[in-house]
This record gives C-alpha cells, sequence and structure tokens, in this order.
C-alpha cells in the first residue's frame, strides 16, 4: 500500500462538479492499494499517517501529529499510485489490487483512521474526480508498506 500524504491549509474533491469532500487545515491522503496487500498494510498505513509528526508546535517546529492539532484528513483513492514505469512510456497498473480488494482496504484505512477520533472525508472510490488543495509548507510524504523496519 502506498500513500502520499500532503499537508494542507484545506482541499476539496468534487465529482461530475459537485463536492463531495471538504476539509480546512489537515492531510490530503493519496491512497494505493497494491496487489497482495491485506488488512496489515492498511493499520501499518494508518498508523504511520495519524503519528506522522509534521504539523507545527508552539516554536513552529514540525512536531505535531494530526490529532495533537485537532487537525482533517481527505482520502482519496488513486490505483496509479502503483504505476509501472520502468519500460516503456506507457505506465503499467499490473501492480495495483483487483478493484474489489482496493475498495476493501481503502474503506478499512478510514474506519481505522475515524476509529482513532479523526474527521474523514473522502473521495470516490473509481469515480473521476478533481481535488483542489492548498499545499501547506509544502509538506509531502510518501509512505509505503513495503518499506517497514
Amino acid at each position: 500500500m502506498r500513500a502520499i500524504l500532503q499537508r494542507v491549509s484545506r482541499a476539496e474533491v468534487r465529482v461530475s462538479g459537485k463536492t463531495i469532500g471538504k476539509i480546512g487545515a489537515g492531510l490530503l491522503v493519496l491512497l494505493g492499494v497494491a496487489r497482495g496487500d491485506t488488512e496489515a498494510d492498511a493499520a501499518f498505513i494508518a498508523d504511520r499517517t495519524l503519528g506522522m509528526r509534521i504539523f507545527a508546535d508552539a516554536a513552529g517546529k514540525m512536531n505535531l501529529a494530526i490529532d495533537a492539532v485537532g487537525a482533517e484528513m481527505l482520502v482519496i483513492s488513486q490505483f496509479t499510485l502503483l504505476a509501472d514505469t520502468e519500460s516503456g512510456r506507457r505506465p503499467s497498473f499490473i501492480g495495483a489490487a483487483a478493484p474489489d480488494d482496493a475498495r476493501r482496504l481503502y474503506q478499512h484505512f478510514i474506519s481505522l483512521a475515524r476509529e482513532r477520533g479523526v474527521k474523514v472525508e473522502t473521495g470516490e472510490f473509481g469515480a473521476t474526480m478533481e481535488v483542489d488543495l492548498i499545499n501547506d509548507g509544502p509538506v509531502t510524504i510518501v509512505l509505503d508498506s513495503r518499506n517497514r523496519k
């Protein structure tokens, strides 16, 4: 499972011109589910995301996690994070999970975040979406459940 975390001042997602998810200060999470991912991968990415200390403390240092600042999350499914670009010019998405598996793990990730008390807005799984954001910092972090230590 791969996630791109972007600290934002605000973010919004639209489908067919209609806003379906919107947050103020917080994290925009682009989430890609890989073939073979499990609930353990979702739990790892959720734990890392929610524990990532990328919000400023009173001294202005990145030292606080999302719950410490009362920030929100907007989670967007994005299978293109699993693109294989090693050969040719057209990316292959063979490494992405099948839609049913990806949807289940995407929803599991969201449930884990909500269980920890984070307000979570979402995109629409499988839809063509427009995402607007103001990246704060900019701060952008890449997480991959296959890179565990």
